[in-house]
């Protein structure tokens, strides 16, 4: 790793996100891309008319209603990997918990065109939003299967809210699109075996195009309430507990279940 820990810490404090080249060997990748193809190509039988209309992506990629027991095992063990956990707890120091997986991919209809937003924007009115990017801390670790365009952020905007442009392009407020470009986005192309690290509530973009499919880790603090956002399903049980290495992450996550 070119950069230390607490580099990563201080980039992501300042930026909102940091990005490490090649972190992922291509066997590594090779082996979590014959897993993650398993559940794509059942979810697109599932879901065939959603999938050609409007998806650009899933979710619950742990869970079983696509994945046998041994796949699921190693997701959890991808997942809560010693090269995800150094990082993950380079951001969240005190006890980090899964919440989610998310799969995105290209949407098969052309027209669809990629959107700024911040994701607490569809679980808070204006007002909330402000508030809860002070406050609360959900990551998102990309990992993508293939080479990519990547992504589109705004970096700083972890922190800070919306200048007039962004407001109105990422809301569509006088007559702006979510599809437009904006001046202070920055692309980050992304190749398989990368890791792009970022906060789930800076304004951003996925890039639609070339064979991009990857494989997005949320991960939140503790003290966040955001345990409801969990699928039960989504988690190991006990037999499979047994068998992942380093089962912190979602042990964190059912303490969190237990208190509820």
């Amino acid at each position: 790793m070119v950069e230390s820990l607490q580099q990563l810490n201080s980039r992501y404090d300042e930026q909102g996100y940091f990005v490490i080249r090649n972190y992922f060997s291509a066997s590594e990748i090779a082996s979590l891309r014959t897993v993650i193809l398993k559940f794509h190509e059942l979810w697109k039988q599932d879901n065939a008319e959603f999938y050609q209309q409007e998806a650009f992506n899933s979710s619950l990629i742990t869970g079983s209603q696509y994945l046998a027991s041994d796949d699921r095992v190693q997701l959890f063990n991808f997942i809560s990997s010693k090269k995800i956990m150094n990082i993950v707890e380079a951001v969240i120091a005190s006890k980090p918990a899964f919440m989610n997986t998310q799969l995105f991919f290209n949407p098969v209809n052309r027209q669809q065109k990629d959107f700024w937003h911040r994701d607490c924007q569809y679980d808070y009115d204006v007002e909330g939003q402000k508030k809860v990017i002070h406050e609360t801390q959900v990551l998102h670790l990309r990992v993508p299967l293939f080479d990519e365009l990547g992504m589109e952020l705004v970096p700083g905007t972890h922190k800070r809210w919306d200048n007039e442009e962004e407001f109105n392009v990422r809301q569509e407020e006088r007559g702006r699109e979510s599809s437009e470009n904006l001046s202070t986005g920055k692309k980050i192309t992304l190749a398989a075996g990368d890791l792009l690290v970022f906060s789930a509530d800076m304004i951003h973009r996925g890039l639609y195009g070339l064979d991009r499919l990857a494989l997005d880790i949320l991960v939140f603090d503790s003290s966040a309430d955001y345990v409801d956002y969990v699928d039960d399903d989504c988690l190991p049980d006990r037999s499979m507990l047994e068998k992942i290495t380093d089962p912190r992450l979602f042990l964190n996550t059912m303490a969190l279940k237990l208190q509820d």
